[in-house]
């Protein structure tokens, strides 16, 4: 009798460990904010729960690298911006695009007038801050084909390594600056500039746009049904989640707020920033359009004597998971 009870136990377990949900972890590109609020709605919401999905939302910060955890099986997909993984990608490690949540985007260069820089022609001898971490590469394209060293000198421009925030430029100690159209740029203005005080450059309306937060993962893991399996999954829920993240922006940031440990941001900020946020996202359903993909990679490419990538891309991306997940 004691045997049949361990028996009937094990079996217990056994069909308790069968019905246990998938594990999967993201890794973030920056801290819990409104950039990230589908993932956070989804998880709040139950979409992937009802994808059968445990997902844990591992927040980034400024020593933290995407493609390092990756690389490092911290992480099974992060977010990154196209340009730094299509150089990782040159560089040995296989990143894979599987989804484009963002459509646009937000990245800019935000002067102060009275630094004397009001158009592209004012650069020269000029200080510009600008972000590492893989983030400079499209500053770095965009100064390439205005023809402009980046090594200092009165014909170049001089770069400032920027922190994550914006006191370069209240300080003077930068012409410009860095900003993302639902962050940084915003900073500037509570700080108490005046939008008629500073020239914003938007790399969309320049042609210089490319691709920011996608979802990425390891090439060798596609080749795993049921990590693909788990991928149409994560991404159907996570597209369901910015969705409603775009109609209820409020809402999505409270989300948000609730999930910020550092307990560092604002419900004011949030809110602007999700309604920011929703304009890059809009018009997008999660598959990458191969004609955004191409224009980012001309960008890459057409860096002179020092491109950011020097060859195209061979399977950086694909739709197999989105096909799928929006079937």
């Amino acid at each position: 009798m004691k045997k049949l009870l361990a028996g009937a136990a094990l079996a217990a377990v056994s069909a308790l460990g069968a019905q246990a949900a998938d594990e999967v972890t993201l890794q973030l590109k920056w801290v819990t904010q409104a950039q990230f609020a589908g993932y956070y709605v989804a998880l709040d919401q139950g979409f992937y729960e009802e994808e059968d999905l445990d997902v844990e939302i591992k927040p980034g910060g400024p020593d933290i690298a995407p493609a390092q955890v990756i690389a490092g099986g911290g992480a099974d997909v992060v977010i990154d911006w196209m340009p730094s993984a299509l150089a990782s990608r040159e560089k040995g490690l296989p990143l894979v695009n599987i989804a484009q949540p963002f459509k646009s985007s937000g990245m800019e260069l935000t002067c102060r007038n009275d630094s004397g820089v009001t158009s592209p022609e004012d650069f020269p001898g000029q200080t510009l801050g600008v972000w590492f971490f893989g983030n400079e590469y499209p500053f770095l394209s965009w100064m390439a084909k205005l023809g402009l060293p980046t090594d200092g000198g009165p014909e170049g421009v001089t770069v400032l390594k920027q922190g994550f925030n914006v006191d370069p430029l209240l300080q003077k100690q930068a012409a410009c600056i860095s900003t993302m159209t639902y962050n940084e740029y915003w900073q500037v203005i509570d700080a108490g500039l005046t939008p008629d005080e500073l020239t914003v450059f938007k790399y969309e309306d320049l042609g210089v746009a490319t691709l920011e937060d996608g979802l990425y993962v390891m090439e060798d893991k596609l080749e795993d049904p049921a990590f693909v399996d788990k991928m149409v999954r994560f991404v159907r829920a996570s597209m369901k989640g910015w969705k409603w993240a775009e109609e209820n922006p409020e809402e999505a940031a409270g989300i948000v707020l609730d999930n910020d440990a550092t307990g560092a941001q604002t419900e004011e900020h949030q809110v602007r920033m999700m309604k920011e946020v929703a304009k890059l996202t809009a018009g997008s359903n999660g598959a990458l359009d191969e004609a955004d993909y191409e224009r980012t990679v001309e960008s890459l490419l057409s860096g002179g004597s020092d491109p950011v990538i020097t060859k195209e891309p061979e399977g950086a991306w694909t739709h197999a998971i989105t096909d799928k997940a929006l079937d």
